[in-house]
Order: C-alpha cells, then sequence, then structure tokens
C-alpha cells in the first residue's frame, strides 16, 4: 500500500525522536495511514512534518499534556484508529545502587504513562466498537538479567498489563497487541549507559566487574535488527487481519523466552551469573 493510497485510518505514536517510534511513523505514512506522531522535543519531528505527518509535542510523563493531545487529535479527526505506546526509558544498573527515584522515573515512563494513554482512548473506541491498542514491552520482561532489574520489572508489567487489557477489551471489538522486540537497532543503549553513568558509584559493590554491568547497558545494540525492518515486519502483522495477542519479532525475541521457559531457573541463573561476571564475586 502505497503513500497515495486512500487509507483512512489513523495511528497515534509515542516517542518518534528517534528508533522503532521514528521508523513506524514512516512505515505507516507510507502505507497511507494519517500519523500523529509525538515526542518531548517537537524539533526532533521536524522531517517527519515536512513529510506531511501531524506532529505534536508530548512529553508521556505530563497526563495534561496527554489530554490536551488527545482532545487535539479527536477534535480534529474525530477518532483514532490506533494508539502505540512506543516511548520507554531504560535504567540500568544493580538495583542496590539505583536510586528511589530512578525506579520512580522507569516506572513512570513505561508502566504509568502507556496505561494514561490507554485510559483516556480505550472507552472511546470501545464506544466505536473497533481500535487497536500496541504495546511496545520487550522480551526484557520476560527473561530477566542482571543489572538491567528496573528495566526487566517495568516490561514485565506493562506485557502482565497488555495481557489484562486483551481479554477485558475484546468484548468491545478493541484488540490489544503486545510487542516485544527483541534487539532492534536504536540510541537505547547510548540512553541507558548515560544514565547507568549516574547510578554505578566509586564505592559500589560491583566495582570489580564494572566491565560486565557496562555491557549489560549496551546489550541491546550487540547484533540489532535494523529499526525499518522490524517496523515493516510489524506493520506487515498488524494489516495481516489475523488474532494477534504477543508479537516477537528482531534478534533474541524467540530465544530468550524460550530459554526462560525451557531451562530450570537455577541452572538459567548460574549461566546469568556467569555470563555478567558475578561468579567472580563469590
Amino acid at each position: 500500500m502505497s503513500s497515495t493510497s486512500n487509507n483512512s485510518k489513523n495511528v497515534l505514536i509515542t516517542g518518534c525522536s528517534s528508533g522503532i517510534g521514528r521508523s513506524l511513523a514512516l512505515e505507516f505514512h507510507q502505507r497511507g495511514y494519517r500519523v500523529w506522531a509525538t515526542a518531548r522535543n517537537i524539533k526532533t519531528l521536524e522531517d517527519l512534518s515536512t513529510k506531511g505527518m501531524e506532529t505534536l509535542a508530548l512529553d508521556v510523563t505530563d497526563k495534561e499534556q496527554v489530554q490536551k493531545a488527545i482532545e487535539h487529535i479527536y477534535q480534529t479527526d474525530g477518532h483514532l484508529d490506533i494508539l502505540v505506546n512506543n516511548a520507554g526509558y531504560g535504567s540500568m544498573g544493580p538495583l542496590i545502587d539505583l536510586p528511589g527515584n530512578e525506579l520512580e522515573r522507569q516506572f513512570s515512563t513505561n508502566v504509568f504513562a502507556p496505561m494514561t494513554l490507554v485510559r483516556s482512548i480505550a472507552p472511546k473506541m470501545c464506544q466505536r466498537r473497533q481500535g487497536t491498542i500496541v504495546n511496545i514491552g520487550s522480551v526484557s520482561g520476560v527473561l530477566c538479567t542482571p543489572f538491567s532489574g528496573s528495566y526487566c520489572a517495568s516490561k514485565a508489567a506493562i506485557n502482565a498489563l497488555s495481557d489484562v487489557l486483551r481479554m477485558e477489551l475484546k468484548p468491545f471489538g478493541v484488540r490489544v497487541v503486545t510487542v516485544q522486540p527483541g534487539g532492534v537497532r536504536s540510541k537505547f543503549g547510548d540512553t541507558a549507559s548515560q544514565v547507568l553513568d549516574t547510578v554505578m558509584k566509586p564505592d559500589s559493590i560491583y566495582v570489580p566487574i564494572e566491565r560486565q554491568v557496562q555491557a549489560r547497558a549496551m546489550a541491546s545494540q550487540d547484533n540489532p535488527t535494523p529499526a525499518e525492518q522490524f517496523c515493516s515486519d510489524l506493520v506487515d502483522k498488524l494489516e495481516s487481519g489475523r488474532r494477534l495477542n504477543i508479537v516477537r519479532l528482531a534478534y533474541g525475541s524467540f530465544a530468550f523466552p524460550l530459554l526462560k521457559a525451557l531451562v530450570p531457573t537455577t541452572l538459567l541463573e548460574k549461566i546469568l551469573r556467569k555470563n555478567f561476571g558475578l561468579d567472580r564475586l563469590e
């Protein structure tokens, strides 16, 4: 389907400044959707605007800004067909080193914010008895690893919330799709590393394996799937007409959940401790 199609559907995507969000905006636009692309800094969306997309400044943790954005979309289009909760934040580091406000920020962005959008939009979709909510979770919410506990916990939470929403909204014609990507090429690793620099203190008990801690922050960028390919495959699935529950795409998206399901916990944790250097501290 080309950009000249008569596709009358529209889509709201959060976190479009880079990575998956930006590539998804471009993919939906190319297929003829009316795209509402959002990011905290609207200047990062200028090129999307020049391509004909609608752009809005949106900090997903600001409830008032979220409400204003949704009101604007409904006043302009009268409906919303697809919501993609993509905006995310990656907090890395040993859990006991992590400041409490960092854990709160992690959940505020990755869990509470998507639910704010869902609570605002889902009732309207239910009234129309149609609509799709796409929550970008992660395989990190299925297989949790050392030095990413905060991030893994937030993704496990959104994975679980999506499962429940899927059951609760199905009677009203609204489908909920949980996307659990593996490694996708993005700036995620760079951002996570910057956060880690503020978390790791000189007196941390994990200083002897600091290199392994740093490696976890960049793990998602180890042989990642290009964001463009990931987004093309995802939209293909969303347009397929097939019943979708959990969609896993990109490097590691099948292997990691399989390890979690098949490998005994004791053995799996032993492997992870060794891979991340924790056995050196024993």
